[in-house]
């Protein structure tokens, strides 16, 4: 074949920098979008905050009003008024004067009131009583401002070590120990690679196995009860050697925590009984004792900070129908300079010029980036609560399924558009709140020929199971029957997959025998 040339005519779509921009301002977080915000307010001149609203239009008019008529009022007094900071406040000069001797008095009155030697069991407060801080709320406290603050496991392990008498030697093995503890109280059962790194010049002065057990048994008697533990059986042994003797049934609890561990949870009670050679009340008693244990004692004073989601959509029923409405009060609203781009001049190549162009340019694509963001998330939100209405007024169990292309067909965008605005984006319902990508969900068939979201099925086990009875739990068979008989067509092992993404145990670990006597 000889080569030559042809012309073709093709379409392709070109990822410009402002169509970048939008699909990265489409599936950022509220807390990213806000930082993204913040960012482009700190490199763009171009962008302001607009901070004028209509409540402080109103405000404003108020003021002016007040002020009018305060000034077209006649006044009968002609003395002068003082302005104080506040423009709607006026005092008189007779006024102001009563003020100065009354505050002259108070100097007076505190200086030859106050005893030069305030009593040792004497408060403050009951010589000076401060005036209460004004408040701009009303009187109401602010409780995003009121922090409260908790000490981590080491930091109460550690001043519990600082009030205990140990040597040099056994003090520094003691605070490798805490540092060596998880976040459940346990410790590794290698001692000598804990304290590896404690090493003494002279090879006679290393540690021993003893020691090192001497100083564990020590902290094992810190607060919270079974911390310091080496495994599970080690932890309810602290625990129960901690108890007082009188308890009834202690003694047992203690055996079947050393010699019995592996079938408390898996055997029955008059099995293990016969097996410990206790009767049935005996191994009853003793397992309630055992279960008032903490297997985790370390967990209590674990410095977890909760993390709130803050909903991106509120949805609510207003006269009827269901609203949706999209969050922005933690948003700040942008606007353009007027200043910095009343400064751009058409004809002007200077590199100052160029650089606010290009930030007007910017800035421009930005705001539209932002309005297209909200809009495409304001329309999907509203076709999902369109399509679950159901979920809304009764609960996951009327969930319907739904896919991706529902939402993408209806909307006339594609399915990557649905999948990008439905991640880390959340929903405020009178259910609770729920990511987005909760309303979608995959179905299965009916007797009747229809379809059942794998959400509500997952309700409608979740209600079985908690109503089932603990000594006869129902298996993923007799599971499947039931469904079955609800008109739900399901497999076994479909069964067992969505109630191990429950977290729910088999039946056989769910089995109670409280009431075996």
């Amino acid at each position: 074949m000889r080569p030559g040339l042809q012309l073709k005519i093709s379409q392709q779509l070109t990822m410009t920098p402002q169509l970048q921009q939008a699909i990265k301002l489409l599936q950022l977080s509220t807390l990213e979008l806000r930082q993204e915000v913040i960012e482009q307010l700190y490199n763009n001149p171009l962008l302001e905050i607009d901070e004028d609203d209509g409540s402080s239009q109103e405000q404003n008019k108020e003021q002016n009003n007040q002020q009018d008529s305060a000034e077209q009022s006649p006044t009968e007094d002609s003395d002068v008024d003082f302005n104080t900071d506040d423009p709607g406040l006026h005092t008189t000069a007779a006024d102001a004067s009563e003020l100065t001797v009354t505050e002259a008095e108070v100097d007076s009155d505190w200086e030859n009131n106050v005893p030069m030697d305030l009593p040792v069991d004497a408060n403050w407060d009951e010589v000076y009583n401060a005036p209460a801080p004004a408040s701009s709320g009303g009187g109401e406290v602010n409780l995003e401002q009121v922090y409260q603050v908790t000490e981590s496991l080491q930091d109460h392990l550690h001043w519990q070590l600082n009030l205990t008498p140990f040597s040099d030697r056994d003090r520094e093995i003691a605070e490798a120990f805490v540092d060596a503890i998880n976040d459940s109280g346990f410790i590794s059962a290698d001692l000598h690679g804990i304290t590896a790194h404690i090493l003494y010049d002279d090879p006679e002065d290393a540690l021993e196995d003893d020691e090192l057990i001497a100083v564990l048994k020590r902290l094992q008697q810190f607060d919270p009860s079974g911390i310091f533990a080496r495994d599970i059986k080690e932890c309810l042994l602290i625990q129960l050697n901690q108890l007082s003797p009188e308890i009834p049934f202690l003694q047992q609890a203690k055996r079947l925590s050393a010699e019995f561990l592996d079938d408390i949870a898996s055997v029955e009670l008059s099995r293990l009984g016969k097996k410990a050679g206790y009767s049935n009340d005996e191994t009853h008693e003793a397992m309630t004792l055992i279960r008032t244990l903490n297997p985790r004692p370390g967990e209590a004073l674990a410095a977890n900070q909760a993390e709130y989601i803050v909903p991106d959509v509120y949805v609510e029923k207003i006269a009827g129908r269901w609203r949706v409405q999209l969050n922005d009060s933690n948003m700040p609203r942008l606007r353009i300079n007027d200043t910095y781009s009343s400064l751009i001049k058409r004809s002007d190549n200077s590199d100052e010029n160029q650089f606010l162009k290009t930030n007007l340019a910017e800035a421009r694509w930005f705001l539209r980036s932002l309005e297209s963001r909200n809009e495409t998330l304001m329309r999907v939100s509203m076709t999902i609560i369109d399509l679950q209405q159901g979920f809304l007024d009764h609960g996951p169990v009327a969930m319907k399924p739904m896919v991706l292309s529902d939402i993408a067909t209806k909307l006339d965008l594609h399915e990557s558009t649905i999948s990008r605005v439905t991640t880390t984006k959340y929903m405020a319902t009178p259910q609770g709140i729920f990511e987005l990508k909760y309303f979608f969900s995959s179905h299965v068939g009916t007797s009747g020929g229809g379809e059942c979201s794998s959400t509500a099925v997952c309700a409608i086990l979740k209600t079985m199971i908690n109503a089932e009875q603990p000594a006869k739990p129902l298996s993923d068979n007799r599971l499947t029957s039931l469904l079955e008989e609800q008109g739900i067509q399901v497999a076994r092992r479909t069964v067992a997959k969505y109630r191990e993404s429950m977290g729910i145990p088999s039946s056989s670990q769910r089995k109670r025998f409280e009431n075996a006597k």
